[in-house]
């Protein structure tokens, strides 16, 4: 089944500035190491939830065009690109989701080697239509020990007193098209959320949401990142370790410094 948000990935340009920048803004960052493909590398910020952000940048390219399917999006800067769902039994999930009428590619296999010469191994599919809807996760099923690919303990701590993320709001032009997707992936249809962005539909997964937004303004913050950066992932929201935040809204809390995130934005619940 599928359980939470796996990852959030954060396209930076630079992994070594983008680490020490996030560093201190106040999260410890892990190295995580070169994907098996060789073009990029990428570090770990983990909270306790089982979620972490992977920093990532191309290794090497000159500016050379690179097959690899987040090539296309270093046009558009640093930033949020894409996110990722665990599965525990990919083969079934998929089954499930294929049954519902999602197309998919997969599962094809991955992996990176740590900078301990640890090689992680894992399993994935790819989504949506045309396969790359950006609205929708890939969804991962780990083959080593996830605990190799995923660092704990002192790692999980954080300065800013940060320990899970409550929830990932999308970006759409089409909240119907996107919905529907995400609901033949999930199994579960969203509910209606008043915000002052726009429509908004949130998907419960565990203690965590998905929310699919479609802004009601162009010139709104939200309207004017679709218009710049397209659809897909558009703001995370992480909070503290209390059970006392209750249900948190998209939108909620404080926006963190974009040039101490890289563009990523990271809003800060209590």
């Amino acid at each position: 089944m599928l359980h939470s948000i796996d990852h959030i990935v954060i396209l930076v340009s630079d992994l070594d500035a983008a680490s020490a920048d996030w560093a201190r803004a106040g999260f410890t960052v892990t190295p995580g190491g070169t994907h098996a493909a060789g073009t990029t590398h990428n570090a770990l910020v983990s909270f306790t939830d089982g979620t972490y952000f992977e920093l990532i940048a191309f290794l090497g390219t000159d500016d050379k065009a690179q097959e690899h399917r987040w090539w296309p999006r270093v046009a558009d800067g640093e930033g949020l690109i894409d996110y990722a769902l665990l599965s525990d039994d990919l083969n079934a999930d998929s089954a499930e989701a294929r049954g519902r009428g999602l197309e998919m590619v997969g599962p094809d296999d991955g992996g990176r080697v740590r900078p301990d010469g640890q090689r992680l191994e894992w399993r994935s599919v790819m989504l949506g239509r045309g396969i790359g809807d950006p609205t929708l996760p890939f969804v991962i099923e780990d083959v080593t020990a996830r605990g190799l690919r995923v660092p704990s303990g002192d790692a999980e701590r954080h300065t800013l007193g940060l320990a899970r993320v409550a929830g990932l709001t999308l970006v759409t032009k089409n909240l119907e098209e996107s919905a529907q997707a995400l609901t033949s992936l999930l199994g579960n249809p969203g509910e209606d959320v008043i915000v002052d962005e726009g429509g908004v539909l949130r998907f419960s997964l565990g203690a965590q949401w998905i929310a699919l937004l479609q802004p009601g303004d162009d010139a709104s913050e939200a309207g004017q990142y679709l218009r710049a950066r397209g659809e897909g992932p558009y703001e995370v929201t992480l909070t503290g370790d209390s059970d006392d935040e209750g249900i948190i809204m998209p939108g909620a809390g404080d926006l963190l410094p974009l040039d101490q995130t890289h563009g990523a934005r990271i809003r800060v619940v209590g």
